[in-house]
């Protein structure tokens, strides 16, 4: 392992980066996915569709009239959690633009030797109790729970 990747690997605190949580690791992009389809089935969650939104970035590139490469690999988890999201619609029923609630899985082409999860940050007040379930999560699928 490298001495960065080493460190970044200790970090157990979860990075903002604009409005959303990551987490990076130097497990294999596959290794990653295992971990959250699994970390969502023991949460007694159901996947509802996966986007990959990689793929999709790369098969359009050159229709967009584009030559970046952003990821080499990316996709995007949603679901839901029928308790959870009736408690925080019951506080406020515009919290239903927030779901589903998805988390992302990217390997960026200009690090390669790190795989990234995250989610979006939720607002304060009820739809922490989303967050803290995506962080726990996400943290369970790269073995940070």
């Amino acid at each position: 392992m490298r001495p960065l990747l080493a460190i970044m690997s200790l970090i157990a605190a979860p990075a903002l980066a604009g409005t959303a949580v990551t987490y990076d690791t130097d497990q294999s992009f596959d290794d990653v996915i295992f971990g959250l389809e699994n970390a969502i089935i023991d949460a007694g969650l159901v996947v509802d569709h996966v986007s990959h939104t990689g793929e999709m970035l790369e098969r359009t590139r050159a229709d967009v009239g584009s030559d970046v490469v952003i990821f080499d690999q990316a996709d995007v988890y949603s679901f839901c959690s029928a308790q959870l999201s009736r408690e925080v619609m019951e506080a406020d029923p515009m919290n239903v633009m927030f779901c589903p609630y998805d988390i992302f899985v990217i390997v960026r082409h200009d690090s390669p030797e790190v795989t990234t999860i995250g989610f979006r940050a939720y607002p304060e007040g009820e739809m922490q109790k989303i967050q803290n379930l995506l962080d726990g999560i996400a943290r369970a699928a790269i073995g940070r729970d």
